[in-house]
């Protein structure tokens, strides 16, 4: 049977481990299904992040979506990233279209995350600003460990911590990004992780707190 995803390409996948864990895997959105989940993408207005829950889909993103719900899937990205029962913890998914210049502050992701996962399904990328970096530190932009373009299917995949930094140089227009979430059990960080979600979104509108976008 045909799938959306290539999960032998996960299996095949090496993290790397230092300063924190995280993989990378091009291709993981097969490339003859790109065309069908773009135009199954789910339409969205602005720059910001949208619950999937809330936005209307094609059959392509639904299936896509039902893939990333998969034990195998969810045991090989636990396994990789040093997590045990991954499928266990609560998940949040969230979509976004498009990207302003104040997007892509360096950054490490809200503390109630356990694991970010991060999927591109524009074909290409030929923009040099809206890279992924993967960083060292919090210093610079350009003290990277991997660059990634947010294109061609890939999966980006991070376990959070306080040294899990990354970002992306200024973009704006179109950006497509999935961004699956994997929260931890405490339903205090899962509401206060949603509340910084919002928060940030408004206060940017606002130029009062441009640099804590969690954009991927």
């Amino acid at each position: 049977m045909t799938t959306i995803v290539d999960l032998d390409r996960l299996a095949a996948a090496s993290p790397a481990h230092t300063p924190f864990d995280y993989l990378v895997v091009p291709g993981f959105i097969r490339d003859d299904a790109l065309p069908d989940v773009m135009r199954d993408f789910p339409t969205l207005d602005g720059p910001r992040n949208h619950d999937v829950e809330g936005t209307t889909y094609g059959p392509a993103f639904g299936a896509l979506l039902a893939e990333l719900e998969d034990a195998r899937f969810l045991q090989l990205l636990g396994d990789h990233l040093g997590v045990e029962a991954l499928a266990s913890l609560p998940r949040n998914v969230t979509v976004r279209g498009f990207c302003e210049a104040s997007d892509g502050n360096i950054h490490t992701d809200h503390w109630s995350k356990v694991v970010t996962a991060l999927l591109y399904p524009t074909p290409e990328w030929p923009a040099a600003g809206g890279r992924l970096r993967l960083l060292r530190s919090a210093t610079s932009l350009d003290d990277y460990l991997e660059e990634v373009p947010p294109g061609g299917g890939t999966l980006v995949a991070f376990r959070r911590s306080d040294c899990s930094y990354h970002g992306h140089a200024p973009h704006e227009g179109e950006r497509r990004v999935v961004q699956v979430s994997w929260l931890r059990r405490s339903a205090v960080a899962r509401a206060l992780q949603g509340a910084a979600r919002r928060g940030t979104h408004w206060m940017k509108r606002l130029g009062l707190h441009p640099d804590k976008a969690d954009s991927g």
